[in-house]
Formats: structure tokens, C-alpha cells, sequence
């Protein structure tokens, strides 16, 4: 009841400022349609048709979830980046190539950004290296191939005999229909948050004037990834950026976590596995990162 209540107050106390400033309320929203449209949604639709295609293509009447299929989930997932990775688990949950345990486990490890985004943003935009992109990919990569291997091995395998196998009929037109949603979800969260945090940071500097740097820092990073990255390099230097840059693209933010959490939703995921093999990545990966590359 209380949880309820707290979260009225932010939905009222937001609609609220919304309405007191319109103007910086529209120049948010311009900044997250502006982010998206030229920072994800070209790759990030043509990648989910023809992942979603490729899964349809390749389906095969499985008696139990192989190893084979828990490699090709991961590997859509880390060419494609966030929220790829969901949204192919939850299309195999929906088929019933995964139990659900296995499409929870799974949901927190085929989870990374993507190399486009990391080579191309953080490395060549705002390093001008792609020394911090080899060593980022490389460490999660090799720690997320570890627990899913634990994990296949680990997790009981269901038999899905009971559920008959159908071949679509309809393959490319499907991973079309299958594809719009998940891009319009990740629209619908980057431009809600860059809304939420131009109308937030506004009314905060009105009230209290002159805030520190580390405070915008801290909300952009909470709420969006990539424009806290931005900020993060305009604040600290040296092995400081670099081990925050690698929290912050570990730990992500609300936008992304509420990306999965929503497409898992759908397909009705546990959500708590997620949260915890999350948590466990922010802590992990950035502690091997400070040990063996700093």
C-alpha cells in the first residue's frame, strides 16, 4: 500500500511539472526522438527483423532446450545490443523453446551493449580509442560465456514434447509484426526519460540554482545511458572516466532496465532472476576491469 502510494505522488508530482514548464518539457522529448532516431533506430530495427527472421528460419521440434540454442540467443543478443536480447528470449518463450526458468536466467545474461554502440559512441566519440571497447567487450563477453555455460547445465531441462511443433508459414512477415513493438517500447522509454530529466533538472536549478555537476551527472545517469556517458566524460579524467564509464555502461540505466522489463512482461519472464544476475554483473565487471586493465 504504501509502495502504491509513493507512486502516485511521482506520477502526480511529474504530470505536475510537466504542465508548469511545456517548453523544456517539448525540448526533452525533441532530444529523446532526436537520440533515437539517429542513434538507434537505424540499426536497431533492420538488426530485430532479421534476427527475428533468422530464429523463424532456423526453428527446429526440440524435445529440450541445447546448448546450441542458449549460444545462438547470446550471440543475437551481443551483436544486436539491448534490448535485443529480450526480445529474442521472450520470442522463444512464447514458442516454448525455453522454460520459463531458463528465459528468466537467461534474460540477465544475453544482456550487453551492443559493439556498434560501444566502438562507435564510447570509443571512437568520446575516447577517440578503441583500446577501453576491446577491453570492455572482451571481459563481459568472457564472463558472460561462463555463466551461461553454468547456467545451461545448471537449469533443469523441461521436456516440450506436450506442446506440438509449427513451422511459420510466414516467416519474414512475422519477424516484421514481432519486430515494431519492441522498437516502439525502446522509443517510448528513451523519449519518456530525456522528458523526465530536462523537466527534472529545470525545475531543480530554478529551485536551488546552482547544483553541483555531479548531480546532473548522477540523475542522467540513472535515467539515460547514453546521455550520462556524455556527461560523465566532460567531469572526471584519466582511470576515474574509465572505470565510471565501465560501471555505467555495466550497471546501464532506467530507460534500458524498464526496455526489459516490459518485453519480458509480455512473455510473462520472472523478472527477479534478472535484477539479482544484474547486480551481480555491476559488481563483478568492474572490479575485474580495476584488476586487470588499471
Amino acid at each position: 500500500m504504501k509502495t502504491a502510494i509513493w507512486t502516485i505522488i511521482l506520477c502526480v508530482s511529474l504530470i505536475v511539472l510537466l504542465l508548469m514548464f511545456p517548453q523544456v518539457a517539448h525540448e526533452g522529448a525533441d532530444l529523446g526522438v532526436s537520440l533515437f532516431m539517429e542513434a538507434l533506430f537505424p540499426y536497431l530495427l533492420p538488426y530485430l527483423i532479421l534476427t527475428n527472421w533468422f530464429i523463424r528460419l532456423t526453428a527446429q521440434p526440440v524435445t529440450t532446450a541445447s546448448y546450441f540454442l542458449f549460444f545462438k540467443t547470446y550471440v543475437i543478443s551481443a551483436v544486436g545490443g539491448f534490448p535485443t536480447g529480450a526480445a529474442t528470449i521472450a520470442h522463444l518463450s512464447k514458442q516454448g523453446q525455453l522454460t520459463p526458468k531458463q528465459a528468466a536466467y537467461l534474460l540477465g545474461i544475453c544482456h550487453s551493449p551492443s559493439p556498434l554502440f560501444v566502438f562507435g559512441f564510447v570509443a571512437h566519440d568520446l575516447f577517440q580509442s578503441t583500446t577501453i571497447a576491446w577491453q570492455y567487450l572482451l571481459l563481459v563477453h568472457t564472463f558472460s560465456f561462463i555463466l551461461l555455460t553454468v547456467s545451461y547445465f545448471y537449469l533443469p531441462k523441461a521436456n516440450f514434447t506436450a506442446q506440438p511443433f509449427k513451422k511459420d508459414t510466414e516467416p519474414f512477415t512475422n519477424s516484421i509484426k514481432d519486430s515494431v513493438p519492441t522498437v516502439l517500447i525502446v522509443a517510448a522509454t528513451i523519449v519518456f526519460f530525456t522528458t523526465v530529466y530536462s523537466v527534472f533538472l529545470h525545475s531543480t536549478d530554478s529551485i536551488f540554482q546552482a547544483l553541483p555537476k555531479y548531480f546532473h551527472l548522477a540523475v542522467a545517469g540513472l535515467l539515460e545511458m547514453t546521455n550520462g556517458l556524455y556527461l560523465l566524460h566532460n567531469v572526471l579524467i584519466g582511470d576515474a572516466l574509465l572505470l565510471a564509464t565501465v560501471v555505467l555502461l555495466t550497471t546501464q540505466s532506467l530507460s534500458i532496465h524498464l526496455q526489459v522489463i516490459v518485453i519480458a512482461r509480455s512473455a510473462k519472464i520472472a523478472i527477479r532472476p534478472y535484477i539479482w544476475i544484474r547486480l551481480l554483473y555491476s559488481l563483478v565487471i568492474p572490479i575485474l576491469f580495476f584488476l586487470i586493465f588499471l
